[in-house]
C-alpha cells in the first residue's frame, strides 16, 4: 500500500469564504499515482471546514446565509469564547456544523464523485494563512 500526504495552503481576504478546492486536490491524486484507495481532505483549523456539494453560486450564497443565522458574526459578545480576546466564537460553531474532512473513493485514479459533487474549504475565519491536509492511500 501507498501512503501520500501535501498540504494546500489558503490565504483568505475575508472572514467568510467559500473555495472550490476540487482541482487541487484531484492534482495530489494525480501526483500520488494511486489508483485505488481512499483520499482523505480535512481542515486543519478549528474555525475552517472541507465539505462536498454542488459548485453553484447560489447554494453557496444560501449556505453563507444559513450560517450567518445560525450562528451571526454579530454582537460578538453573544459568544463565552469571545471572552478570551478572541471575535470568532461564531467560526467555531460554522465549522462544527459542515464538518472537519471529507473522504472520498478513488476507482480507476480518479475521484469517485456522485453527480455534481465538488470539494470545498469554508472559511469561516479568514484573512490569514491557513492549509487543509491531502492524505491518499491505497495502491
Amino acid at each position: 500500500m501507498k501512503s501520500f500526504r501535501r498540504e494546500l495552503w489558503f490565504d483568505t481576504k475575508s472572514r467568510r469564504e467559500y473555495i472550490n478546492i476540487t482541482s487541487q486536490v484531484n492534482q495530489c491524486l494525480i501526483d500520488s499515482g494511486i489508483r485505488d484507495g481512499l483520499c482523505l481532505v480535512n481542515a486543519m483549523h478549528i474555525t475552517a471546514s472541507v465539505y462536498i456539494n454542488d459548485a453553484e453560486s447560489g447554494l453557496i450564497q444560501d449556505y453563507d446565509d444559513w450560517l450567518e443565522k445560525l450562528a451571526p458574526h454579530e454582537p460578538v459578545s453573544f459568544y463565552r469564547h469571545n471572552r478570551t480576546g478572541e471575535d470568532n466564537g461564531d467560526a467555531h460553531l460554522k465549522r462544527q456544523v459542515m464538518g472537519r474532512e471529507v473522504v472520498v473513493a478513488i476507482s480507476n485514479g480518479k475521484l469517485d464523485f456522485g453527480p455534481w459533487e465538488q470539494i470545498y474549504y469554508a472559511e469561516f475565519d479568514g484573512r490569514r494563512r491557513k492549509r487543509v491536509l491531502v492524505k491518499i492511500i491505497g495502491e
